[in-house]
């Protein structure tokens, strides 16, 4: 293998690493990917029965304010006018979410206006009296007040980190809006969409170059032995795996998916429903042909997934960084390790033990120094 650059991952941001490496140093650049597919986590394909692209690992949503990155994608793909919308299910009921002014009305059975919904939920938070919340349940109470945490963040919650609210970060609720108007819209980001052909072609695109070599079903640690010395490597795995897990586990989240044919036109006439009760043992139900209102499903057919929470271990697929504080401390003995890797770039939200949106991944990637050290 001759090449002097090495992504590992076929992802978002390896693969706009790895166009960048091609374009703008005019260098060859080796692709790695275990899985048998390009795409990383925003992999979909077109279902062989009705025709409906389907999201292999959740659904992916592109929304982003960043002119650079819009137009940086849509050097290789068009996004459709798809905005996304989230309900949420509850004691047989359904609710917008994030909690909007229909949300509280209707949950309240009340009728209050834009400007009366600030004084109303500050009576409602105000009886638990938190000044300076510490976690995720109090920080959630702070914001909306016990009924609606309850209703719609606390089973949630529960099912999503398989652990109590109060142990979690209180960062991690202000990722869910808040609004005091009628807006629907879970984005509020300028540019939003999904590619029209579909991510399997824009990942095709983005790898289409001479001097891009893309080599799936093959494992880095299997053959990073094989590379050679002085290839610089971007790499976008677990960080910890990299250092074969000498100063332990990070603790991440993992997904599982069961998908399913529905004989119906329409399950549930939105693309995401969220499912708060504790005992629905899954988070949500997907139904993707709702993200493509453009093409017409004629096979009288609907596919649906239900997306179920859990606890990651090795062999499974990382997906979100629990991020504790015992996280935090082997994640800098990690950090340690890779500054004597000066040939070693981590990278994405795995490599650097992140929470990325897709956007502020292509985004990184962007302003990730090339180079390579002769």
């Amino acid at each position: 293998m001759s090449h002097k650059y090495v992504v590992v991952g076929a992802g978002i941001t390896g693969s706009v690493i790895a166009r960048r490496i091609a374009e703008e140093r005019g260098e060859k650049v080796l692709v790695l990917d275990s899985r048998n597919h390009i795409g990383g986590n925003c992999y979909s394909r077109f279902d062989p029965e009705t025709g409906i692209e389907v999201h292999r690992y959740g659904t992916h949503i592109f929304h982003t304010s960043e002119r650079r990155v819009w137009d940086y994608l849509n050097r290789f793909t068009e996004f459709n006018s798809y905005r996304h919308k989230v309900l949420t299910t509850y004691k047989n009921r359904t609710y917008h979410m994030p909690v909007n002014l229909q949300t509280i009305n209707s949950f309240f059975n009340l009728s209050l206006r834009p400007h009366e919904v600030a004084g109303f939920i500050q009576k409602q938070s105000e009886k638990e009296n938190i000044t300076d919340p510490q976690n995720l349940e109090e920080k959630a109470i702070s914001l909306i007040g016990r009924d609606l945490y309850e209703a719609f963040v606390k089973g949630y919650t529960l099912k999503q980190w398989e652990c109590d609210p109060r142990e979690l970060s209180a960062d991690i609720i202000s990722r869910l809006p808040f609004r005091h108007t009628y807006e629907c819209d879970y984005f509020t980001c300028r540019y939003q969409g999904l590619p029209y052909q579909g991510y399997g072609k824009m990942f095709e695109n983005m790898l289409d170059h001479e001097l891009i070599t893309v080599q799936l079903e093959t494992d880095f640690f299997d053959i990073r032995n094989e590379l050679p010395e002085d290839c610089t490597v971007y790499y976008s795995g677990p960080v910890d795996r990299f250092f074969d897990y000498c100063h332990g586990e990070l603790t991440w989240r993992s997904l599982r998916f069961e998908y399913g044919t529905e004989d119906v036109v329409d399950y549930q006439g939105t693309s995401v429903m969220n499912y708060a009760d504790i005992d629905v043992p899954y988070t949500r139900i997907h139904e993707y042909q709702h993200l493509h209102p453009e093409r017409e499903n004629k096979s009288g057919k609907t596919v649906i997934s239900r997306e179920f929470s859990m606890k990651w271990k090795q062999g499974e697929e990382p997906y979100y960084p629990v991020n504790t504080a015992e996280d935090r401390k082997i994640l800098e003995l990690y950090q340690a390790e890779a500054q004597k890797l000066p040939r070693v770039h981590f990278t994405g939200r795995l490599g650097q033990y992140k929470y990325y949106d897709m956007d502020k991944a292509v985004l990184a990637a962007l302003e990730i120094e090339l180079k390579t050290l002769s």
